[in-house]
């Protein structure tokens, strides 16, 4: 009897065993995906940050989960999805865009923040310094030196006889009143005069056009803002309708019918996260991370759009450009 009741012990303590290593396997760390546009708008550039990721030895749903929640362009939204991601304590916070960052920032102080950003990180409050970020936030800044000012005169070059350019800006954005300070002084050298037109919603871009075309701009340049990325083909839309050459930072825009683009690319960016995120993942700190700018610009013209206007796109810019669409 004995013997019969030491095997059973046996079995159980063997049918238990399992489990006791199962219970003791680390849990699969989460990463919360912080996005102030939508995932329409952003599943091509995922493709880069899973695969950094994928380098640093994680899987999504192989050895790493990704949590994304999304604002589809209303950053009033944010505080409260980035708290929720503190509450599901993730492993790792990445903020997507420049209002994510903030709101990731405003939530915690200990989870690790990965963010990309268009607002100037220093200036901007999120980190103290680029080469020593501290505290719990790296990332990548995406936008580097007087950009709207090149963007500007690049605009200029393919529309020399304009004298009034239009700037769109989100006053939401951190950076919109000192990048619209920064056309004006641009503008000022070359003869320009600029009109700065405001839009916080989707509503706002009917009523901005319209005072563009009764104020007589020319030409149009898109301040760098993820809201505005995210409803470019009603903005395309306004702009061929009143007959308007657009200027953007993001290749986005002349791939979807805008004349022109320069600045970063934010397919690189993506993957720049990935890899910092991943790096973290294998125990890495922020605090230790200097802040990745870019090194490279694009250059991307809408040939196509140009014709459409009848303006003449200057051989030099041809030859200049990472793209040209025909």
């Amino acid at each position: 009897m004995r013997r019969r009741n030491f095997i059973a012990l046996l079995g159980m303590a063997a049918a238990a065993c399992p489990l006791a290593v199962r219970a003791q396997e680390p849990a699969m760390p989460v990463i919360g995906f912080l996005g102030g546009s939508s995932l329409a708008d952003r599943r091509p550039l995922l493709v880069g940050f899973r695969q950094a990721l994928a380098e640093a030895g994680y899987v999504e749903r192989q050895n790493v989960a990704i949590e994304y929640l999304w604002a589809e362009g209303q950053y009033d939204r944010l505080p409260a999805m980035a708290a929720e991601l503190v509450r599901r304590q993730v492993t790792v916070l990445v903020a997507g865009d420049g209002p994510s960052a903030l709101a990731a920032k405003a939530a915690t102080t200990t989870i690790p923040i990965v963010f990309m950003t268009g607002i100037e990180p220093v200036q901007g409050s999120l980190i103290p310094s680029l080469s020593r970020p501290g505290g719990n936030l790296t990332g990548f800044n995406l936008i580097a030196g007087p950009l709207p000012a090149k963007q500007l005169g690049l605009l200029h070059e393919l529309v020399p006889a304009a004298k009034v350019i239009a700037v769109l800006i989100n006053p939401n954005n951190a950076n919109a009143e000192r990048d619209a300070a920064t056309v004006q002084d641009a503008a000022s050298k070359i003869g320009v005069h600029i009109l700065v037109a405001r839009a916080i919603a989707e509503s706002d871009f009917e009523t901005a056009f319209a005072t563009l075309a009764r104020k007589r701009a020319e030409a149009l340049l898109i301040n760098s803002d993820v809201f505005f990325t995210s409803r470019r083909d009603q903005i395309l839309a306004l702009a061929a309708r009143h007959a308007l050459p657009v200027m953007s930072a993001w290749r986005e825009f002349p791939l979807a019918g805008g004349l022109i683009s320069y600045g970063p690319s934010i397919a690189a960016a993506y993957r720049e996260i990935g890899l910092y995120t991943g790096k973290i993942l294998q125990g890495a700190k922020p605090a230790d991370l200097p802040v990745v700018q870019p090194t490279t610009f694009e250059l991307v013209i809408n040939l196509k759009t140009a014709k459409t206007l009848g303006l003449t796109v200057p051989l030099t810019l041809e030859v200049a450009a990472d793209e040209v669409i025909e």
